[in-house]
């Protein structure tokens, strides 16, 4: 297997579908999706049965009781055989040649961990315009300094080298913590320009709350990462400044 997608799910019966599409449609070929159900409460299971019957790759796993996204993450790549992980959420989109363009870069600059751009789209799925690219190399430093500039649908790392992760449980900024995980056994994430994925910007979520967001930064610094006091402030600082300004960030409106 060359590929596992890493797909959590909770209540997404109204996007998993064209999130799932968007895997088949992948000029790469070698792929398992696992999907982990955070124990949905909607129609998100009746939109996947019809893909379960005819794609023996597509995985489905319900968790036996409501666990939030990190969890389901974790599960997931427990499941996973690929040689490479990569992540995407089930309301957001990959083009078709997002696999075979990041493999090629990876396997030709003998990269482990990579990510994307990608471009934004609203809740029902129109473009916003707005493009994110990602910093060329982004060690962990850099992670924290630009509070996360990379996207979580976009990445992908070498499990057949790194082997696998537990994503670190906390509700929000859970992909923030894994990635740092990951950059203690590798110098960098590297990015590629080219934009191979659509990212949908929904209302009520929780990152939609500053207070909330702040406080899943305090715990993934302190508690998590096990940082003092004074590096831990260091570290919301720069989140606050990157939030407020996008200082650092390649943000780009086409």
């Amino acid at each position: 297997m060359l590929v596992s997608v890493i797909m959590p799910t909770y209540n997404c019966g109204k996007y998993i579908g064209q999130s799932v599409q968007s895997v088949i449609d992948q000029t790469v070929t070698d792929w398992e999706i696992q999907i982990v159900d955070d124990c949905s409460t909607d129609n998100t299971y009746k939109v996947l049965q019809p893909y379960l019957e005819k794609y023996p790759a597509i995985h489905y796993y319900r968790l036996l009781q409501n666990s939030g996204p990190a969890i389901a993450r974790t599960e997931a790549i427990k499941r996973a055989a690929g040689k490479y992980i990569a992540f995407l959420d089930s309301d957001d989109l990959w083009m078709p040649e997002k696999l075979e363009k990041q493999i090629a870069f990876m396997e030709t600059n003998e990269i482990k961990f990579s990510c994307t751009a990608y471009k934004q789209m609203n809740e029902e799925g129109k473009s916003l315009q707005t493009v994110c690219i990602p910093p060329i190399k982004t060690d962990y430093n850099k992670m924290i300094r630009l509070s996360n500039p990379i996207g979580n649908l976009t990445v992908m790392y070498d499990q057949e080298v790194l082997g696998k992760y537990e994503v670190p449980a906390i509700k929000k900024r859970n992909d923030f913590a894994l990635w740092l995980r990951i950059l203690r056994n590798v110098d960098a994430c590297y990015g590629i320009p080219d934009i191979l994925a659509t990212y949908r910007i929904r209302k009520n979520s929780v990152s939609s709350s500053k207070l909330k967001q702040a406080k899943y930064h305090w715990q993934l610094y302190h508690d998590i990462e096990k940082m003092g006091f004074v590096k831990s402030c260091w570290g919301m600082g720069c989140w606050g400044v990157v939030k407020g300004t996008g200082v650092g960030l390649d943000k780009r409106k086409v």
